[in-house]
């Protein structure tokens, strides 16, 4: 399970971004419905988010998943 510090998360839109621990810039989306799926409160910056890597059905995108706060 990888690792990351959640960068933004905004409940309004339903969606935020995650850094992944030792990676150059990139970002991972994650999802206001992955947040719900694993139980927790929305995300706050800078929090620290352990997550596994997936595939969007829609955009085809990886995204975070499964997340564990």
């Amino acid at each position: 399970m990888a690792t990351g510090t959640v960068l933004w998360f905004d409940t309004a839109k339903g969606f935020g971004a995650i850094a992944p621990d030792g990676d150059d810039g990139s970002e991972i989306r994650v999802s206001a419905a992955a947040v719900e799926r694993a139980g927790l409160p929305p995300l706050e910056d800078g929090q620290i988010i352990a997550y596994e890597l997936e595939r969007d059905p829609f955009s085809g995108q990886m995204v975070a998943g499964k997340l564990r706060g």
